[in-house]
């Protein structure tokens, strides 16, 4: 069983940026492959970024150039760092971790984060 918790989410202004982290207990986290979504309001949940076990990294168009994921298998943790954030970014941000290679779609993944919320004012 894995449980995971994110934070850092927050309001902040278009151009801005935020660091969204996720701390995992349980399970083997060096072994997952560890992704973010976002879900916003009447919207299904949507891929933003993953990193493999292998330290491979998977971006969504719309987040390419602006987003980074990265992973600390030492402390457990994977990070989130956001900038030139716009409007359209404002969502719910999720953590996951998934045993799937690339972790590209919500059914890769086993287990979830309660999710933090991200607001862009324009």
């Amino acid at each position: 069983q894995v449980h995971l918790v994110e934070s850092g989410g927050g309001l902040v202004q278009a151009g801005g940026s935020l660091r969204l982290s996720c701390t995992a207990s349980g399970g083997s986290f060096s072994r997952n492959t560890m992704g973010w979504f976002r879900q916003a309001p009447g919207n299904e949940r949507e891929f933003v970024a993953s990193v493999s076990r292998t330290f491979i990294t998977n971006y969504a168009n719309s987040v390419k150039d602006r987003f980074t994921i990265s992973r600390d298998n030492a402390k457990n943790t994977v990070a989130l760092q956001m900038d030139s954030l716009k409007p359209e970014d404002t969502a719910i941000y999720y953590c996951g971790a998934s045993p799937v290679l690339w972790g590209l779609a919500p059914g890769d993944y086993d287990y979830w984060g309660q999710g933090t919320q991200v607001t862009v004012s324009s």
